[in-house]
Formats: structure tokens, C-alpha cells, sequence
């Protein structure tokens, strides 16, 4: 916290913006960091509060709106380019795409205080065809929500900011040999993690010119297609392939009960 005040000290607006942004395009880095300090060094005068919220703000509305661009035309490949880096890549997308089932595009509104959805929520909104205004404000309302929220706390409790960096370097040693132990740690739990979901990260898929030949012969009675596309891809007149059910896919456990077990059952998704 005392060095990323101390870069802010120094280089303000222009270290803000580019921490913002950086987390915006979804690089591991602390956006809501650099806010509280943003704040503290407004409320301490180092640093004018309107120019930190409007490069903050110009910093997130510019990443996200790069990204609702690339989710447009590029659809579910940068979401799982994103979320490649996941211990369960499949998680991490069907997460972010059931928070939209849920709350439509009010998800962008609470998406930036949620992570792993905080980078996600642009280019899924993107990929569904969401219209560019209407993104823009809510996502431009959520943003301001998150500005608000951290950089207001920087700004509220600046002393109190002020006597934690000064307990950190008078505990400088002690609080680095902790810091040292955690990151041990954790590093233990994601390799355990990893391992954990290892299984789930490939799923078995068929070639679509095998199916073909399946329903073209004698066995198609014995074969069920089953239409699992995620909410926001899927309507009532939505194309499909011929024959094929249509089963919620936030509710599996339950459709997969009443489904018959003497057939092949074929599933196809986004």
C-alpha cells in the first residue's frame, strides 16, 4: 500500500489511469488499490479529485468498451481465451454467463465488485448482441458505482490509511515474512485446486461428421440431441438442428431426470 501511494505521489493521474485500465482488460493487477490511494491523495490535496475520477473512469469505460467490441465479433473464443488461465476454464465462463441469466444486464451494474465476472461482463454482454448505448450505461453506471465506492473509501479514511502504511513499515519485516508465507500458500491451494479440476478441463466432444452420419443410418431412433445454449443465444425462433430438445441449461439436474436412458444423447452448446 506505502509504495503504491508513493507511485501515486509521484505520477498521479497517469499511474491511476494505467492500473485501471490494465485491470479492466483483465491483467491480474490492483485497480481498487490504486483507487483508495487515488482518493487519500485527493482528500490529502496531492492530487485534484476530479481529474482522479475522470481518468479512472475513462480508464474503465475504455477497457470495457474494447472488450464489448471483441466479445461482439469474437464471442465465446475471448471468453475462453479469458478465462484460460482458470483452474476450470468451463466454471469460469458458464459463472459469468449465469450471473446474466439471472440479472439480465443489471449484472453490469455489481459486475466490477465480483471477480472473475469484472472481466467477463463486457465481452459476454458483447457476444450476446447487447445494444452499444444501452451497454454503455449500465456499464457506465457500475463503473461509477466502483469509483465511488473505493475511491470514496480512500478519501473518507485518509488518516486512517495514513496509520496502517506507517504500522506496515515499522512492521516492515514482520509483515513481509507473513506476506512471504501466504503467498506459499496460496500458491499450494491453486496447484491443489488445479489437480482437483484437472478432470473438467477437457470435455469429450464428437465430430460433427460423425453425428451427421449417425442421424443419416438406422440408429437415429436410438440418438437424442439436446440443445443447451446459454441464455441471451437462445429464443423461440432461434435456428437449431433438426429434432434436437431444447433443455434449460441452468437447470440440468433436473431436465436430465425426466430424459429417457436407452439412447445416445448428443449435447451442443454455444
Amino acid at each position: 500500500m506505502s509504495n503504491i501511494l508513493s507511485l501515486i505521489a509521484h505520477h498521479g493521474y497517469l499511474l491511476i489511469f494505467m492500473v485501471v485500465l490494465a485491470e479492466a482488460i483483465g491483467l491480474p493487477v490492483p485497480a481498487a488499490v490504486a483507487l483508495v490511494a487515488g482518493g487519500a491523495a485527493a482528500a490529502a490535496h496531492s492530487l485534484n479529485v476530479f481529474k482522479v475520477a475522470f481518468f479512472a473512469l475513462s480508464a474503465m469505460l475504455i477497457g470495457d468498451t474494447l472488450l464489448f467490441i471483441l466479445g461482439r465479433y469474437m464471442g465465446w473464443r475471448l471468453l475462453g481465451l479469458l478465462c484460460r488461465l482458470s483452474v476450470n476454464p468451463e466454471s469460469c465462463v458458464l459463472r459469468s454467463a449465469e450471473s446474466f441469466y439471472k440479472r439480465g444486464k443489471t449484472t453490469l451494474l455489481i459486475a466490477k465488485f465480483i471477480p472473475g465476472v469484472n472481466t467477463m461482463a463486457p465481452p459476454l454482454a458483447g457476444s450476446m448482441k447487447m445494444r452499444p448505448l444501452q451497454f454503455f450505461r449500465f456499464d457506465s453506471a457500475g463503473a461509477s458505482l466502483y469509483l465511488l465506492a473505493y475511491g470514496g473509501l480512500g478519501f473518507l479514511f485518509r488518516d486512517f490509511l495514513a496509520a496502517i502504511t506507517r504500522g506496515f513499515q515499522a512492521a516492515s519485516r514482520v509483515f513481509e515474512e507473513v506476506l512471504f508465507v501466504a503467498a506459499i500458500v496460496y500458491i499450494v491451494y491453486r496447484v491443489w485446486l488445479y489437480h482437483k479440476n484437472k478432470v473438467y478441463r477437457v470435455v469429450p466432444r464428437v465430430q460433427v461428421e460423425e453425428l451427421a452420419a449417425r442421424l443419416a443410418s438406422e440408429e437415429k431412433d436410438k440418438i437424442l440431441i439436446l440443445d443447451v445454449r446459454s441464455h441471451g443465444y437462445y429464443d423461440a425462433n432461434a435456428e437449431r438442428i433438426k429434432g434436437s430438445i431444447r433443455i434449460e441449461p441452468n437447470n440440468l439436474s433436473e431436465e436430465l431426470k425426466i430424459l429417457p436412458k436407452d439412447k445416445d444423447v448428443y449435447l451442443y452448446c454455444t
